[in-house]
């Protein structure tokens, strides 16, 4: 579609285009989409990568202009003035230049006014100042008819713009993402406000008391000052009654004013993201038209009020509510969504959440709750997403508790590890899930049955459930119809089970969309299966923490080039490390510790992009910036879990193998590691003097290994380091010292097993030859005079010592004729052998010849 517009001919009655975000930078043909729509009313090019060199021959037609009314040219490279076409759109009611650089646009309340119809004007993120609001450029005549102005993203500051009073007919205004901070005049039209991410100080200035008619007040992101929140004495008696909608999201910082129970019209009231404290106030009782609260993400404690009668949302999630969930939450007939997960909430799960038959998002994660799942939950039909992990729940999940859940679509109960699923081998439920998490929970039967009958599962999460036994051929997809199965599978999370056999080579050709693949930690044998070669789409390998061997495949890294994390860990891998892994340029965790890699590490290593510039941004169905997997990870020795961060973590770990060769100085070019272990391999020579170039490093072990030389000095230069371990090498000399290095002088066993180590932190000192830092450099100029001084008392103390020892055998064989006669029978003694040896090896060499 993008290439070529001549797609539009033949389209005389399309009335309706859309080409937002498809890039038409250099498509052809554009000069003819009027012509070939002349119904065209209502056109889109938001985002499509077009320039000022675009706007001439797409929009030459003036008979198809005049019909146009709504024109979207937004988020695309424009700038400079206007073109004159738009004198031609005579019905234009709607139009975005979102983006356009209007800096320099002269002739824009020109051609404004030549568009008498223009209703609704945005103008976001158009380089504006407050300049562009003065008479000069501003005549309100000209948009005596706007009704909807986005001046949002621009660089309009200080006092609110008194132009704006007098737009009789302007009903919205967004001026969210400037620098305004005077108080807002009353504007008796005005129903929706957005004034979020300003400076505004005082919440009085915004008009949150004043205005009379506002509907709609978006404040959020404002640094209000603390003594500034409550309203004044002369409240206006209307404002109270006309405000529906209330954001003041990121703004407050101290405990729910009591006042907003006064504003008896709120239908909306979104206060999160404030780092609001104490209780939530009863005042809010008094909203009885209230019908979505927005508290999570601050610091609310004290129990859940129970006079929030007409909700359709709630959201308390991320605070520090304790108590029980009120029983009386079963009366909340309209509510759609509840979200309390993260808090501090004990007691079971009310049997009379049973009743909120409106009810399609319930997420109670992350608290305390205990007891046994009401089977009552078991009839919210339109339930869609339920999340129950991280709790202490137990006793059994039944078929009863799925009855009627036929919207089901997202299903988490991880992290109960007393809870036990048991429903028949025949069982088919009544749902088509998308996502499924019950890892640390009780599978002892094995692999859910009914999973075969869920076709559109993109998530599936079974880790540490105690399943045991081989991959049940219907999962892996042999058997035609169960090919079809799970076919947009994106992650397949079965780590920390039980089982056993091969890796099936189906589940690549079954999967063919997974991102994520951890069958870690389980009792695998055999070899990687080449059909894994074939999951292009793969960003996490990680097969751990089993009893696979042979050697590490090559296709892995001339196939799966997508691969930002692979995990080997603790296998029975032999052989070299295969130099196609560095064709992995999105590599940015490789793992392959605790194997039985023989070889040198690799020089093409510092063709790893990812972890030389950074990786680059990637989006795709299934990221683990929504997902709350982990890769583990050594780190300072110790293993950590990653989630949520994983996409700023880089690391390598190479160790406890049989590594040997020197440590390339190429690794020193992957400057986002945060963490390099090489420890328990056989590496020897120096480390790199460059080791400074690893400058967000964090944790870096050498330890165990046969290094020889000095500490390189750059090491200090290391800001980040936080645990080092460099114990049990050959190394020699002064600890170099200063910057992030003063920070581990209070452990001494990182240097421990270097016996000619010296200086801080062990107690052995350091003489004046040991140490070559303490010495000052010398200037440039007596450096070669220096040199030659200093190979000339060299080659004088061979000389004397050669002299020495030359003359000391003579004068001894001169008197001593028993050894005259011993020196000269093993000298040709020696000499019989090298040539016996000799003819030995030229016979060999021509019977191979005579044999070729």
């Amino acid at each position: 579609m993008s290439d070529d517009m001549s797609w539009t001919f033949g389209l005389p009655s399309l009335e309706h285009l859309d080409l937002s975000w498809v890039d038409l930078g250099g498509a052809k043909n554009m000069d003819m989409v009027l012509y070939n729509l002349p119904s065209l009313k209502e056109l889109s090019l938001h985002g499509c990568g077009l320039s000022n060199v675009h706007l001439v021959p797409f929009f030459n037609s003036s008979r198809i202009l005049a019909n146009i009314k709504h024109l979207d040219l937004g988020f695309n490279s424009f700038k400079g003035p206007l073109p004159g076409f738009f004198r031609n759109m005579t019905s234009l009611a709607f139009l975005d230049l979102s983006e356009f650089d209007l800096s320099l646009a002269w002739n824009f309340a020109n051609v404004l006014n030549m568009i008498p119809s223009l209703s609704e004007l945005h103008l976001s993120l158009c380089g504006l100042d407050k300049t562009f609001l003065s008479s000069a450029h501003f005549n309100i005549s000209m948009l005596s008819n706007i009704q909807h102005l986005d001046l949002s993203w621009n660089s309009i500051e200080g006092i609110f713009p008194s132009v704006f009073s007098n737009m009789s007919s302007l009903r919205v205004l967004d001026l969210s993402g400037n620098m305004l901070h005077s108080s807002v005049p009353i504007m008796p039209d005005l129903l929706e406000l957005d004034l979020s991410v300003n400076h505004f100080k005082n919440i009085e200035d915004v008009g949150i008391w004043r205005q009379c008619y506002l509907k709609q007040l978006f404040a959020s992101r404002n640094p209000f000052e603390i003594e500034r929140i409550d309203p004044p004495q002369n409240v206006s008696e209307c404002s109270q009654y006309a405000l529906e909608w209330l954001d003041l999201s990121g703004c407050l910082n101290v405990t729910i004013p009591k006042a907003f129970g006064r504003l008896t019209n709120l239908r909306v009231l979104s206060l999160w993201n404030s780092s609001l404290t104490g209780p939530i106030p009863e005042s809010l009782g008094r909203l009885r038209y209230l019908e979505e609260l927005y508290l999570s993400d601050n610091r609310l404690t004290g129990p859940i009020p129970t006079f929030l009668g007409n909700l359709s949302r709630l959201d308390l999630s991320y605070n520090q509510l304790n108590g029980s969930i009120p029983e009386s939450f079963g009366n909340l007939a309209a509510l759609e969504s509840l979200y309390l997960q993260s808090n501090h909430l004990t007691g079971p799960i009310p049997t009379s959440l049973g009743r909120l038959v409106s009810l399609q998002e319930c997420w109670l994660s992350s608290n305390l709750l205990n007891g046994t799942i009401p089977v009552s939950i078991g009839q919210l039909a339109k339930l869609n997403e339920l999340d129950i992990s991280d709790n202490s729940l137990e006793g059994v999940v039944s078929e009863a508790h799925f009855a009627n859940l036929s919207m089901l679509e997202h299903l988490d109960a991880s992290s109960n590890t007393k809870l036990a699923f048991n429903v028949s081998r025949e069982w088919i439920p009544p749902f088509q899930l998308y996502h499924l998490n019950l890892s640390s929970c009780n599978l002892t039967n094995g692999l859910p049955q009914w999973l075969r009958n869920q076709f559109l599962l993109s998530e599936l999460v079974l880790s540490n459930a105690s399943i045991s036994g081989p991959l049940p051929r219907w999962l892996t997809g042999k058997i035609p119809k169960c090919l079809q199965n799970l076919q947009g599978l994106c992650a397949m999370i079965l780590s920390s089970n039980l089982l056993s056999g091969v890796i099936p080579s189906y589940i690549a050709l079954s999967h063919s969309s997974l991102h994520w693949l951890k069958l870690n930690d389980n009792n695998f044998t055999g070899e990687l299966p080449r059909e894994l070669g074939n999951l292009r789409h793969l960003r996490v390998l990680d097969v751990g923490d089993n009893q696979l061997f042979r050697k590490i495949p090559h296709w892995i890294g001339e196939n799966l080039t997508s691969l930002i994390v692979l995990r080997l860990h603790k296998n029975n891998f032999t052989g070299e490390i295969p130099e196609s892994l560095c064709k992995m340029s999105k590599l940015q965790i490789l793992d392959v510790a605790y194997n039985n890699l023989t070889g040198i590490i690799p020089h093409c290593l510092r063709e790893l992009n990812a972890m030389v510039n950074g990786a680059e941004k990637w989006y795709d169905s299934y990221s683990w910036a929504d997902s709350n997997e982990n890769v583990i990870q050594v780190m300072k020795g110790v293993d950590l879990e990653y989630t949520r961060i994983l996409d700023i973590v880089y690391n390598m770990d190479l160790s406890s193998n049989k590594l040997v060769g020197e440590i390339p100085i190429e690794i020193t070019a992957l400057s986002m590691l945060v963490g390099l272990n090489l420890s328990n391999n056989h590496l020897s020579g120096n480390i790199p003097d460059t080791i400074g170039n690893l400058t967000a490093l964090f944790s870096l072990d050498f330890s165990n290994n046969e290094l020889t030389g000095m500490i390189p000095p750059s090491m200090a230069d290391l800001t980040f380091l936080s645990h080092l371990n460099l114990s049990h090498n050959n190394l020699w000399g002064r600890i170099p010292t200063g910057h992030q290095l003063q920070t581990l002088t209070d452990d001494p066993s990182i240097y421990a097993g270097n016996r000619d180590l010296c200086g801080p932190p062990l107690p052995n000192n350091c003489s004046d030859h040991q140490d070559p830092t303490t010495t000052a450099k010398p200037k440039k100029k007596h450096k070669a005079a220096d040199k030659s001084i200093k190979v000339w008392w060299f080659y004088l103390d061979i000389m004397s010592g050669f002299a020495t020892g030359f003359w000391g055998v003579i004068v001894v064989l001169l008197f001593k004729k028993h050894w005259r006669r011993r020196l000269f029978m093993f000298v040709e003694k020696s000499m019989d052998k090298i040539y016996v040896a000799v003819m030995v090896k030229v016979a060999k060499i021509k019977r191979r010849r005579e044999a070729v």
